[in-house]
């Protein structure tokens, strides 16, 4: 049973990434595990961070 839920979340995190669903609690975990000195950026910093880093890649939009 738990590597059926632990497939169901997989599939569901690919999906969120897929479909460019920011993440804000797997964030705030990652910078509390991997960075524990600094404090993580706020919901609406980390929402245009992540359009910022989308859209201002040179050469990802055919126009």
């Amino acid at each position: 049973m738990s590597q059926l839920i632990a497939f169901v979340g997989g599939i569901a995190r690919s999906l969120r990434a897929v479909l460019g669903v920011p993440d804000y609690q797997r964030y705030v975990e990652h910078c509390r595990a991997h960075h524990p000195g600094s404090s993580p950026m706020t919901p609406d910093h980390f929402a245009s961070d992540l359009l910022e880093r989308k859209y201002s890649r040179p050469g990802t939009r055919c126009c």
